[in-house]
């Protein structure tokens, strides 16, 4: 089980090698968790001067969403000097919020941390993949 705490968050987040953005996409209307995801966007922000957080609203916004690919709101895509395609739905509360400041670490350091051989393997696909990850409380 992972424990860390706040200080162990802003701890991780003190040094980031490279510049992080959040993108986080909202909407106005029908939308009860985009408040709550955006306090923690701008939380995990506020550890790191590195990271600055951009807001888009899905209705408004088209060209962003279709550029990042949102489907849906909140939605928080982990942008560095490129788009690796980490996105994030929903409120990411608890473990969730661990998982996030590991996103920014991992695209702040431009490693994916894959083996030679993980490589190699990902290099022979030759269509787009979608992998999702779903997380829910237990």
């Amino acid at each position: 089980m992972n424990t860390r705490t706040p200080a162990d968050l802003e701890a991780a987040l003190a040094d980031l090698a490279a510049p992080v953005r959040l993108l986080f996409f909202t909407r106005t209307f029908g939308c009860d968790t985009c408040v709550p995801a955006r306090r923690i966007v701008d939380r995990v922000a506020s550890l790191s001067e590195h990271v600055t957080v951009d807001e888009f609203n899905l209705v408004l916004d088209k060209d962003a969403v279709q550029a990042y690919g949102i489907r849906r709101a909140p939605a928080i895509a982990v942008v560095g000097e490129a788009d690796t395609g980490i996105r994030f739905y929903g409120v990411p509360e608890g473990h969730e919020l661990i998982s996030l400041v590991d996103a920014v670490l991992l695209v702040a350091s431009r490693d994916s941390g894959l083996s030679d051989e993980s490589r190699a393997r990902l290099a022979e696909v030759d269509e787009p993949l979608d992998i999702q990850v779903f997380v829910t409380p237990t």
